[in-house]
């Protein structure tokens, strides 16, 4: 345990440093909630009936800006072929590195999420949901992303090909997310969205590194 402790420390540290980190995606995030009321007009009503769904979509393509450096550095330096012969499974050095990708973006974009809502026009009230559902998409955007970078490794323009391998999976978390938020928002069920973007979630976690350590192995073959 103590060898992932290490592990996941390395991996926070790596991701917080890399590019910036959070900096970089809680920026977008900030130039998103700018841009978006420039482009649309100044209209309350209708900033408040796409806040909720603007807030998503950025933090679907802000979990995007980090993601090509995931493996890829561990790649390039040999450290990859450590990881992959030392006696931690490589699924679980996988998964540690996407938690430490998450606890050093994600979560911070979950903390922004409701700023970002909020400040297009979506109802106060909606701002621990909005927390709660950025915390779970996040977390399945890392581990999906991780798919991604594992699966460009060794590509020239890696990030482009990442960005076009996961966005389609990026679909569901956000049409799941912003279901609940919107069944929320309205008075209505909405334990059944927040449900199926528990489940999602925790399918990318049990499923996403057993992808991403083969495609790391078929990456070092």
């Amino acid at each position: 345990m103590s060898s992932l402790g290490t592990l996941l420390r390395r991996e926070t540290a790596l991701a917080w440093g890399r590019g910036g980190g959070p900096l970089v995606t809680v920026g977008f995030y900030a130039g998103v909630a700018t841009l978006l009321p420039l482009a649309i007009g100044p209209d309350s009503q209708k900033l408040a009936a796409v806040a909720t769904g603007a807030a998503w979509v950025a933090l679907a393509l802000a979990s995007l800006l980090s993601l090509e450096r995931l493996f890829e550095r561990d790649y390039e330096d040999g450290a990859l072929d450590l990881l992959t012969l030392s006696t931690t499974p490589l699924e679980l050095t996988c998964a540690v590195k996407c938690l430490g990708q998450w606890l050093a973006t994600g979560a911070p974009l979950a903390l922004a999420a409701p700023i970002a809502a909020i400040s297009l026009g979506a109802d106060v009230r909606l701002a621990p949901m909005i927390f709660l559902c950025a915390l779970a998409g996040g977390l399945a955007f890392a581990f999906l992303g991780g798919i991604g970078a594992a699966l460009s490794l060794g590509a020239r323009r890696g990030g482009l090909l990442t960005a076009v391998i996961v966005l389609p999976l990026f679909v569901p978390p956000v049409i799941f997310g912003g279901g609940a938020l919107a069944a929320y928002a309205g008075g209505l069920p909405w334990q059944g969205g927040m449900a199926l973007l528990g489940a999602y979630a925790a399918a990318a976690v049990a499923v996403g590194p057993l992808a991403m350590a083969g495609a790391c192995r078929n990456a070092l073959s």
